[in-house]
């Protein structure tokens, strides 16, 4: 059987944890075998550019170590991407660039909602590299740091805030959550702003499934 081997490149259980129950309606029977592992010695939670870069070796060294049919970076920085593509045998999917992706084929204009401030300028420069600032709307952190997310009331309300903005301020017609930790959302956030939202891990995972059903 393919195997998927989803990697957050964080040290947090509950955000791995939340992570596996995103995917959990991906699972299929016949289909390939989708496993979720934490990084031990990484951060609790990936909130800069420090944290992104500290993360690429043992990442690496993951992907050296163990053996799958393809891989999922699950941080929305998608740290040591183009080097694990370099080094890995089989395709490797950033969960960022699979939500850009993802959003474009569903709206005009996507927005993204951001756990901090400092997270913006990121996305930012990696939105630019994509080529895709000309579908941009625009990007609003909530102000809570990854461990944080774990207050489901407050988390909501100010995703939804955020939301409301990049839809009736910003024109955004379409919205990506723009951190792993924040899954457990989708539905209901969906449901309250009436447009679509992208998880990205889940569509990092499609795009997975997609690429080994089709043989690409």
């Amino acid at each position: 059987m393919a195997r998927i081997l989803v990697i957050n490149p964080n040290s947090s259980t509950a955000v791995t944890a939340q992570i596996d129950t995103a995917i959990g309606t991906l699972h299929r029977d016949g289909g390939p075998s989708i496993d979720v592992l934490g990084l031990a010695d990484g951060p609790p939670g990936i909130q800069s550019q420090v944290h992104v870069e500290s993360v690429v070796q043992p990442l690496l060294r993951c992907v050296r170590e163990e053996p799958a049919d393809a891989y999922v970076i699950a941080c929305f920085s998608d740290p040591g991407l183009h080097a694990a593509r370099e080094i890995a045998r089989a395709p490797v999917f950033g969960i960022a660039e699979c939500a850009v992706f993802s959003a474009l084929q569903r709206g005009s204009r996507f927005g993204v909602i951001a756990i901090l401030n400092n997270s913006i300028p990121r996305h930012l420069r990696y939105f630019g590299a994509m080529g895709v600032m000309s579908r941009f709307a625009g990007d609003r952190a909530i102000g809570m740091g990854v461990a944080e997310l774990a207050d489901e009331h407050k988390t909501f309300e100010r995703m939804r805030k955020a939301a409301i903005d990049l839809r009736d301020i910003d024109g955004a017609d379409v919205l990506i959550m723009g951190c792993a930790g924040m899954a457990q959302q989708r539905q209901r956030l969906a449901d309250d702003v009436g447009l679509p939202v992208i998880e990205p891990t889940q569509a990092a995972v499609s795009a997975a499934i997609g690429a080994l059903t089709l043989g690409w």
